[in-house]
């Protein structure tokens, strides 16, 4: 597999469509710090499922979608795709089709601001668990050892031991194990536990069963108690209900009684009420009269008042008049006092106009002699001050070449000294080399050591590939059993729902009528309809001939019922052509007589024929409930009746209770079937199972036989690396120091003539002590220069002030002239208005001054109407109370007939309320006997153990009785009358607990056993990939430092999964010491190759390396670059470097350049090796 392209779009910084080509060989990344390159390779581990916020650099991983800047807006959505060349895809792998052949594969993963991630394989919906599978399948994934960063070096380096480790399982591949372990482990706990709970309830159901046994005993007892209780108690109900049934029969006859009192006073109430409405309906003209004349003299009463209120109104109105006329003459005098205010204020306005205008002639002259000086001080000023910037400039300018020609020769002076200290050293390192150079023959017995190991590794690959297809093989085998079981139960469930599906709905119907059935069940007297049983479809007919008669009862003691009576001696026979109903209905003998005369005919046309030929008492019906009745009533087929229903409805119930009988049959036919289909199907499975266990052990022994192959390959290889990687480390590092001596001969000839020139320049600089006199001089005439300029301004911004001043005095005389005048003019106005308004007033006072007069005749006329109106109301009042008192007489006669026939009916309510309380105590005897006794009445005596007409016992000799008993049982307390039943089902269970408790200790025992294995093959695995990252390690470690020597161990514990990894490293000329003594750089270098053994060890399709070379110089970088360089071009891997060196830059196979031209916004361009260093030039 190959990652080719990735393709992003609002993730982070880069808002737009970015793609960026991943090919073959090494890919470089430049762009200054800050414009989101690192966002590149977070957005690649994010495609390949990072889930962690905070190593997205956020809070929330909602962060990583665009945030928007001051120009663009923040996106909603992020994507990014990463596509795939692998020619090794199958129907298996997520996203392919199966019937399909690809070679190229997408993976994206979408991103909705609060509506979480998308991802898609192909185009198609896939899990996160899908998508680290899959990566992880082909060394890769968002927490690969592959993705390097300069913070995992750094991390790498600070880790203790035991973190370390962590390296050597992702290269054995075993992290998975790990967390597979753990769960194994957590399943081992809780089978544990659940095995103790398991034998704590097992305990506790055993001494429950006893409990119950002895419950059972007492509950024996119980029943033996209650039933003499049974039986008392339908005695004493016996006696009550007689006693009821007498209380009832005296009731009605006190009824009776009291009826014929209320019939004889209601006659008395009628006559009184008839009197008093006659004389209640003389009373409204009488009525309408006296308020006829009670509203004359209201009217006229009102029409005073109004006279009155008119003289007020006129009074108040002259003196309103009054203190008008006295306003009017103030105001004329004021506006003539305005008139001549605005007469002496245009006079002073306009003297003071005259004196601004002289003031305003020489302004003009001076404001530009003021200027012309200003101008000419400014001149000065100007020159001194470039004056004084300029020997300023030359004296800063003098002392900074000073300084730094200074720093320059001090630096140079001190890296000659240093370059020739490692100039010495360097030639010491090079002679010991030169002595080591020989005796490096074993390269060949190596390389032997390789071929046979190899050989051996292809026979057990063979062998194992023969165990993995035995075992693909008995597992097809075993997943072909288990579907084929799982569609024959499918089948039998499905037979089994369908039967018990057909049963619940028969059920249900018969529960509905049941219910329907019982709902008018619970009336005092049962209805005739609930005592017949009729064949099926003649239900309708039987109701239409019997009507609302159905619901009449049999109980003699119902007011409207059914009574039997002896068979006629001579029954007319029914018209020819229609048969007896009797014969299809099977009925109390009540209904005998009845249904003698009920024929059922053919069809309505039949009946229409055979209706005139009825003899008195008969009725022709049909099946569809068209009724003709002797005398002529007819009724038409299909009308509804409650009875019909009824009788349809119980028919019904006798039909689904066969139903439900045969479906019951069914229902346990389809269970046996599915019992009997499963057992076999489980057995099929159990068979296939086996097989597979067989050939899984077969294959775990190929496998391990593999892994011992491959053992001996790596080692045998680690030893040829080991030899090779010794005689390579020599000859490069001889290589790398000559070339290092000759370049730091020529860099120090460089540095000495570099020291004598910085000296010579410094010789030929003047002294510094002429510059800062004439810079004094210069200081001293610019402030004097500037003190006249200030004084200069002043005079001049104090004459405009005034000329300004004047200007704006003038506009406001102009403006106040302009008011005094118009108030001058509408003065004018003001006076004709109001003399006009003063001899109106005069007019309106007059004519109200005559007013009271003409008020005084009115009120004089309508004192006369006034004293008529109240003669002719107070007669007509005289006549209503006179009719007001015999209405009074007549009622009061009324109310007490009124309260005679309330009083008798009050009566009638007691005797009536006595009658229904003597039904209600019947009923609740009754109600008690069928809630205890489950019986009619009649039939108590019988269930006591009596005979009728043998003589009772007294009731409080049976209460006394009962209550010995009732005693009795309620003294042996709480009693579980279930006690058999639940010791049973206690028994079965304790029964499938044990069988249970087995099933977990065989379950603990696969557990442990599994948990052994794991392990085990955990170190193994671990060990292997110890050896190989240490070989690996050991040469790259060689090839980086172009010498010394590395090892790993493993420390502070016996168990490789439980112990740490140490790093000892011996650069060339140092002793061998743990990591944490090496220098910085030689740290950084240690930790890189370390990662890089372990990537070998498991190489991914694609290497990021972000900053890696940050902290080494420039040997080391290219040591780096030649090691990556080689690591490109030997295996499949694509390399994708970040970086900033620009050494780095020039051995990429490819740039691209991050650039952020708008700030927030990064944007990706390929760019030439001259690009990329400009770009590291501009940080």
């Amino acid at each position: 597999m190959q990652f080719t392209k990735l393709r992003i779009s609002g993730f982070k910084s880069f808002v737009d469509h970015t793609e960026l080509l991943i090919e073959p060989g090494m890919t470089g990344i430049v762009g200054p710090n800050g414009c989101g390159k690192s966002n590149l390779v977070e957005a690649l581990r994010w495609a390949m499922g990072e889930t962690s916020a905070k190593k997205m650099r956020g809070e929330d991983m909602d962060d990583v979608i665009f945030g928007g800047t001051a120009t663009r807006p923040a996106r909603n959505l992020c994507e990014v795709v990463l596509h795939l060349d692998s020619p090794n895809l199958t129907a298996g792998t997520p996203g392919v089709k199966a019937d399909a052949v690809q070679t190229e594969m997408e993976i994206s993963r979408k991103l909705e601001r609060g509506a979480g991630s998308d991802y898609r394989i192909n185009g198609r919906p896939a899990r996160a668990r899908d998508v680290q599978l899959l990566l992880a399948d082909n060394a890769s994934g968002a927490h690969s050892p592959a993705l390097v960063s300069q913070g995992r070096v750094g991390a790498l380096i600070n880790a203790k031991p035991g973190d370390r480790r962590q390296l050597l399982e992702e290269a054995a591949g075993i992290t998975g194990l790990h967390s597979r372990r753990h769960e194994a482990e957590l399943k081992l706990k809780a089978a544990e536990t659940n095995l103790t709970r398991l034998d704590d309830v097992v305990v506790t159901m055993d001494a429950q069963l006893q409990n119950l046994r002895k419950q059972a005993r007492q509950a024996a007892r119980y029943r033996n108690i209650s039933d003499h209780i049974r039986r008392a108690e339908a005695l004493l109900l016996h006696l009550r209900w007689t006693t009821a049934t007498a209380q009832v029969m005296q009731a009605r006859a006190g009824f009776h009684k009291a009826e014929e009192a209320v019939r004889g006073l209601m006659l008395a109430v009628t006559q009184a009420t008839t009197k008093r409405t006659d004389l209640a309906a003389s009373l409204p003209p009488k009525r309408q009269a006296e308020a006829e004349a009670a509203a004359a003299l209201q009217r006229l009463l009102v029409a005073r008042e109004q006279l009155d209120a008119e003289e007020r109104r006129a009074t108040e109105a002259l003196a309103t008049l009054q203190r008008r006329l006295a306003q009017i003459e103030g105001d004329l005098a004021r506006e003539k006092d305005l008139a001549a205010d605005a007469d002496r204020a245009l006079a002073r306005l306009a003297e003071e106009r005259q004196a601004i205008v002289d003031a305003q002639g020489d302004e003009a002259e001076s404001q530009e002699l003021a200027k012309a000086r200003l101008e000419e001080i400014r001149d000065t000023v100007a020159t001194l001050d470039a004056e004084l910037a300029a020997a300023t400039e030359r004296l800063a300018a003098d002392e900074a070449k000073r300084a730094q020609i200074q720093r320059q020769a001090q630096d140079l002076e001190q890296r000659v000294a240093t370059l020739r200290r490692r100039v010495e050293e360097t030639q010491a390192q090079k002679a010991e080399l030169e002595r080591q150079q020989a005796a490096r023959d074993d390269v060949a017995e190596a390389e032997e050591a390789i071929h046979l190991a190899e050989e051996r590794l292809e026979l057990a690959k063979g062998t194992a590939e023969e165990a993995e297809a035995a075992k693909a093989g008995a597992e097809q085998a075993a997943n072909a059993a288990r579907a084929l079981g799982t569609q024959e139960q499918a089948t039998a469930r499905d037979a089994l729902q369908r039967a018990e599906g057909d049963r619940a709905r028969l059920t249900a119907e018969a529960d509905a009528i049941t219910r329907l059935l019982k709902a008018g069940a619970g009336d005092l007297f049962p209805p005739l309809v609930d005592a017949l049983t009729v064949a099926k479809g003649y239900e309708q007919a039987l109701a239409a001939a019997l009507g609302d008669a159905l619901t009449a009862p049999l109980d003699e003691a119902a007011p409207v019922h059914w009574r039997a009576l002896p068979a006629l001696g001579t029954i007319v026979p029914l018209p020819a052509g229609a048969e007896p109903l009797a014969a299809k209905v099977k009925a109390p003998g009540a209904l005998d007589r009845c249904l003698a005369h009920i024929g059922i005919v053919a069809d309505t046309a039949t009946g229409t024929r055979l209706a005139p030929d009825l003899a008195p008492g008969q009725i022709l019906v049909t099946r569809d409930g068209a009724a003709w009745r002797w005398d002529g009533h007819c009724i038409a087929a299909g009308a509804p009746t409650a009875a019909a229903e009824r009788l349809r409805q119980r028919n019904r119930l006798t039909e689904l209770t066969q139903e439900i009988a045969e479906a019951d049959t069914l229902v346990a036919e389809a269970r046996a079937a599915y019992e009997a289909v499963k057992d076999a199907a489980e057995e099929r499975v159990a068979l296939a199972l086996r097989a597979v266990d067989q050939a899984s052990a077969k294959d775990r022994v190929a496998r391990d036989a593999v892994s011992a192959a491959f053992r001996a390959v790596a080692d045998a290889r680690a030893t040829h690396a080991r030899v090779a990687q010794a005689a390579a480390a020599l000859a490069s590092r001889l290589a790398a120091l000559s070339e290092t001596l000759d370049q730091m001969t020529a860099d120090e000839e460089d540095l000495r003539e570099r020291w004598a020139e910085a000296r010579a320049t410094l010789e030929e600089l003047p002294p510094p002590g002429e510059g800062r006199e004439q810079i004094a001089e210069a200081r001293l005439r610019l402030t004097e220069a500037r003190g006249t300029q200030a004084e200069t301004q002043n005079a001049l911004d104090r004459l405009l002030r005034e000329a300004e001043d004047r200007r704006r005095r003038l506009d406001a005389i102009a403006a106040e002239e302009t008011s005094w005048r118009q108030r001058r003019d509408g003065t004018g106005g003001r006076l004709a208005e109001l003399t006009e308004r003063a001899e109106e007033t005069r007019e309106e006072q007059e004519r109200l001054a005559e007013r009271p007069a003409q008020i005084e005749e009115e009120r004089l006329t309508l004192a006369d109407l006034i004293h008529e109106a109240e003669r002719v109301r107070s007669r007509a009042g005289d006549d209503l109370a006179e009719a007001e008192g015999a209405l009074t007489t007549a009622e009061r006669t009324l109310k007490e007939a009124e309260n005679g026939l309330a009083d008798a009916r009050e009566a009638r309510a007691h005797a009536e309320a006595a009658v229904g309380s003597a039904h209600q105590h019947l009923d609740t005897v009754k109600e008690r006997i069928a809630e205890r006794l489950d019986c009619p009445p009649e039939q108590v005596l019988a269930l006591a153990g009596l005979d009728e007409g043998e003589p009772l016992p007294e009731a409080h000799a049976v209460e006394q009785r009962l209550g010995r008993l009732e005693a009795e049982r309620d003294n042996m307390g709480p009693v579980n009358l279930r006690a058999e039943q639940e010791v049973q089902e206690l028994d079965e269970q304790i029964g499938v607990m044990k069988t249970e408790r087995e099933d977990l200790v065989s379950a603990i025992a696969r557990l442990r056993q599994g948990i052994s294995g794991l392990n085990k093959e955990a170190r193994e695995r671990l060990l292997a990939a110890f050896h190989k990252v240490d070989a690996h390690f050991q040469e790259m470690f060689t090839q980086l430092f172009g010498g010394g020597r590395a090892q790993l161990k493993l420390t502070d514990t016996e168990d490789p999964l439980d112990a740490g990894l140490e790093i000892y490293a011996s650069p060339p000329g140092k002793k061998l010491q743990i990591l944490s003594l090496l220098s910085g750089g030689e740290q950084a270098l240690t930790a890189i190759a370390l990662l890089f053994a372990v990537f070998l060890c498991n190489p991914a399709p694609i290497c990021v390396l972000d900053e890696v070379d940050a902290p080494l110089d420039e040997a080391n970088v290219g040591r780096f670059c030649d090691l990556v360089e080689e690591m490109a071009r030997a295996g499949h891997t694509r390399f994708l470097i970040i970086s900033h060196h620009r050494l780095t830059m020039s051995r990429m196979d490819r740039l691209f350049g991050v650039t952020m031209a708008e700030r927030g916004v990064s944007q990706l361009v390929s760019v030439d090796l001259a690009t990329a260093e400009e770009l590291q030039a501009a940080e």
